[in-house]
């Protein structure tokens, strides 16, 4: 796939899928900006990607104030963005009994708040035709014990974005919602609390975690013109996931 002279905003881009999107879109031409919650991560994967291509900008999705600092940047580019992938997002697994309050609004000023309006003052900054992407996760629908805060951030995600497709639609710019399954990441093992990888493996039909990589791939295609007619779409990439019920 070709983005050749193609404008990304990546949320979220210094680890795991955010980090390889950026590479990815990179190595296919594209000029990416990443965001991310401080200087030194942000430093960190600039020097890993090392690529004139690559802008960063430090900014927390959590904060109105942070978003419109990235509004104010993207304004002053003078470019208009051909691919924004809301990617951002934190998660904190506990059962509903010992759920506090700042782990519930943590996680939906990131996940939800945090992705509405980032979309949201960045609408004017989208070049007609362009794509929209959300990370999502399998949780958005799963049951699975501990998330019941993580996922409902995520199907919340899920109608934003279904309902931003059909809003969006007449200026031609395509939304669409990708949700990995268990990934090896830096925040899956965060999330997780070093759980063994082996049990979440064993929860798919491939009997393996994804990568990073893999998801990065499915998110390019969306972002293409291979992807022309696929809006409001959710793909999921979880090598067949289960549902392992974390307990």
């Amino acid at each position: 796939m070709n983005f050749t002279d193609k404008n990304v905003l990546i949320t979220g881009g210094t680890t795991g899928i955010g980090l390889a999107t950026a590479k990815a879109f990179i190595t296919a031409g594209a000029d990416v900006w990443i965001t991310g919650r401080n200087a030194e991560n942000l430093e960190k994967a600039t020097s890993e990607i090392s690529s004139s291509k690559l802008k960063t900008i430090v900014s927390d999705t959590s904060k109105l104030e942070e978003i419109s600092i990235l509004e104010n940047a993207i304004a002053e580019s003078g470019n208009k963005l051909d691919v924004l992938f809301l990617n951002a997002g934190i998660a904190t697994f506990s059962p509903i009994g010992e759920t506090t309050e700042a782990d519930f609004d943590a996680q939906f000023n990131t996940n939800v708040k945090g992705a509405y309006f980032t979309l949201q003052k960045l609408l004017p900054h989208l070049a007609d035709g362009s794509s929209v992407l959300f990370t999502s996760s399998t949780v958005a629908t799963a049951t699975n014990r501990g998330a019941s805060v993580y996922s409902a951030t995520k199907g919340a995600l899920n109608k934003i974005a279904q309902i931003a497709a059909n809003e969006l639609a007449e200026r031609k710019i395509r939304v669409n919602i990708v949700s990995p399954g268990p990934t090896e990441t830096p925040g899956f093992d965060k999330a997780t609390g070093g759980e063994s990888k082996d049990i979440f493996a064993a929860a798919t039909a491939l009997q393996r975690m994804g990568s990073p990589d893999e998801i990065a791939k499915t998110v390019l295609f969306l972002a293409s013109d291979d992807a022309s007619f696929i809006t409001g779409t959710e793909l999921l990439v979880d090598g067949g996931y289960i549902g392992y019920a974390l307990k």
